[in-house]
């Protein structure tokens, strides 16, 4: 027997390619898979594939959380391109279709005020029989043909540094309850509609263009030196600037606007800042914005600011004292004074008061109410208070200047406005100062000039002394006088109003440049040739809103389009006169249209105030801010009018 034919053969796997999970393995798996049903084939791929997103979504999530922990890092300056992140949740809750009485303008008010009846007249002014020339349309308006702002928007590739991410400041979150919404209120804001609006929107966007590439994150824009001024180091600009970006429903700036407060706007720095400026620009700016978006971020902003802002109100008389440092929430007077400016004590009260109304945290409220009763207290000149009072003694400063300009102005307008504010049902003695100052007012602060007949509002030198002065910040007086006839106030408000308007006006339109300077003085004995003229000091132009604020009342309120025309003239002059390549700058000679001298400065109530009452002023629907549902506070931030 041949035993090499009779032989079992043994066959051993000689690499890895022929092992059990090789060729013969995928043979085996190819038939069971064969002889699987539809059904649980399906079924298999329906579980693959889950696994694989899965998979998926758990390495983004750890990629994701990677890159968030590097932003959170606790730097002292981070380098970001500014306008690249985008927070693409926000959350916002738009406004309510307008109520079917927007038509309606005047409504009664409570039997304590006098209720009056407005009849408008043919220009649209409710007519007055004391006044004889309250039926009069104010002067011939030129207009001036507007310099194209037609300009391309991109964004800037240049980093900038700016603070780091903040903390989170929400505290006893249990605590802060939800704003009711608008659901009852003004319309939505869709944007401009009509030619002098999108003019204004240009405007805001050139100086928003400006503002991002050289002064992102810091107060003001240098606009000619293409830098940027501290003041704070809160980015006032953009907080100023946030309800304006959402009332001109300019959606990708304001999303930058509150992608840059969520991650960089903290509070916990070492800085000393001003109660007044801050309470009316930031807090007010966060509480405007919460109100009108819906978005909570901004209202757990404003309660951090507010927790760091009241230690002022821990005086030994209780009116609070002008500075605080914000880390560190220890408070004190001016540096430059004992004393603090009237009216920065007096102008906290409809934020404070919003503030605790939001959060169900009485502590602000009751501490800006007590300084209200504080200075009712006080003895007065019919009404009319001193320009400085000491936070230490609770007592005006003796032979201080009595004035409706600077240091003193929202004195008055909170008056009026708290009482707005609260539904017209609380505080009442508020009301009766109001009217007990604007009867003082007219008996020691009106004058006529002697030729033009021009009425304006003078100062009380040392309590006594008369002055022909007047600051452009007076001219706020005539729209707040008109928001207080609207609401039951005497016709002798009505005509004050009127007069001081046209005077303001002319304050502008007596200038080459067609804009007003800071102050102006009055003809008062025949010692000038002209009835109004402005001293080389005084000639400078920053901005400044009250004159607009004031035509946007009389517009909103009696519909008469010739206030129109009027701001319109104004514009195109802010337009030739102040606009620069990357912005707008305040200008130090408003009486020679060769030599303006541009002061390389815009500061954030250009585009938190002047241009937003702009915008509000050439509204085709005037009651795109209802005035019976919001009160303005004197930065120009909206804020709920709620009955209590």
């Amino acid at each position: 027997m041949d035993l090499r034919k009779e032989h079992i053969s043994v066959l051993l796997p000689i690499n890895s390619s022929d092992t059990i999970y090789g060729p013969q393995a995928r043979k085996s798996l190819k038939r069971h898979w064969n002889q699987l049903s539809r059904f649980q084939k399906n079924l298999i791929c329906i579980v693959l594939v889950g696994l694989c997103i899965f998979v998926f979504f758990l390495v983004s999530y750890d990629d994701t959380t990677s890159k968030q922990s590097k932003i959170e890092q606790p730097l002292e300056h981070i380098q970001i391109a500014p306008f690249k992140d985008r927070h693409e949740n926000l959350g916002q809750l738009h406004l309510a279709e307008a109520a079917p009485e927007r038509d309606r303008i005047f409504h009664s008010t409570e039997s304590k005020v006098e209720e009056v009846n407005l009849a408008a007249n043919g220009n649209g002014i409710p007519h007055d029989d004391n006044r004889n020339s309250i039926d009069e349309p104010p002067a011939m308006i030129q207009n001036h043909r507007r310099e194209n702002n037609n300009h391309q928007s991109h964004e800037h590739e240049n980093e900038v540094k700016i603070r780091s991410e903040p903390k989170d400041v929400v505290e006893n979150e249990e605590n802060v309850l939800e704003e009711n919404r608008r659901s009852d209120s003004a319309n939505d804001f869709k944007g401009p509609t009509n030619v002098r609006q999108r003019a204004v929107v240009d405007a805001f966007l050139h100086s928003w263009k400006g503002y991002k590439e050289y002064a992102w994150g810091h107060d003001n824009l240098k606009p000619i030196s293409m830098s940027y001024s501290d003041w704070f180091g809160l980015g006032l600009t953009i907080v100023d600037a946030l309800d304006a970006l959402y009332i001109m429903d300019l959606q990708d700036e304001f999303d930058e606007a509150r992608s840059w407060v969520d991650q960089y706007l903290r509070f916990d720095v070492n800085r000393d800042v001003n109660l007044f400026e801050v309470t009316i620009r930031v807090l007010g700016g966060l509480l405007s914005t919460y109100h009108l978006s819906g978005d909570k971020m901004f209202l757990d902003k404003a309660l951090d600011l507010g927790k760091r802002l009241i230690p002022c109100f821990d005086s030994p008389s209780g009116i609070p004292y002008s500075d605080v440092n914000l880390e560190t929430m220890k408070a004190h007077p001016p540096k430059w004074s004992p004393d603090s400016s009237t009216s920065e004590v007096t102008t906290l009260q409809l934020e404070f008061r919003d503030l605790s109304r939001s959060t169900s945290n009485n502590d602000f409220e009751m501490a800006a109410t007590k300084v209200n009763v504080k200075i009712h207290d006080l003895e007065k000149n019919e009404g009319l208070v001193p320009i400085f009072i000491n936070a230490n003694t609770g007592q005006f400063r003796n032979f201080a200047t009595i004035s409706l300009g600077a240091r003193a102005d929202s004195y008055y307008e909170y008056l009026l406005k708290q009482w707005l504010q609260t539904g017209k049902k609380t505080d009442d003695f508020l009301i009766d100062d109001y009217q007990t100052a604007i009867r003082g007012v007219i008996n020691q602060l009106v004058r006529k000039t002697p030729n033009e007949k021009h009425l304006y509002i003078g100062e009380l030198i040392n309590g006594k002394d008369f002055k022909p002065k007047m600051d452009h910040l007076t001219c706020y007086l005539p729209g707040t006088l008109l928001l207080g006839y609207k609401n039951g106030m005497p016709k002798s408000h009505l005509k004050l109003a009127s007069d001081l308007l046209e005077t303001c006006y002319q304050t502008y339109m007596k200038q080459p440049t067609q804009l007003a300077p800071e102050i102006s003085y009055f003809n008062l004995n025949g010692e000038s040739e002209s009835d109004i003229y402005v001293k080389t000091n005084d000639a400078h132009n920053l901005l400044r809103p009250e004159f607009i604020e004031s035509l946007y009342y009389f517009y909103a309120i009696t519909g008469n389009k010739t206030y129109q025309d009027m701001g319109w003239t104004i514009f195109e002059a802010f337009n030739k006169y102040t606009k620069v390549k990357n912005g707008y700058t305040s200008i130090g000679n408003v009486k020679n249209q060769l030599n303006t001298r541009p002061r390389d400065m815009m500061e954030s109530f250009w585009l938190g105030e002047t241009l937003k009452y702009f915008y509000l002023l050439f509204s085709d629907d005037r009651s795109e801010i209802d005035l019976d549902k919001y009160v303005f506070n004197t930065e120009a931030h909206p804020l709920p009018i709620r009955e209590y």
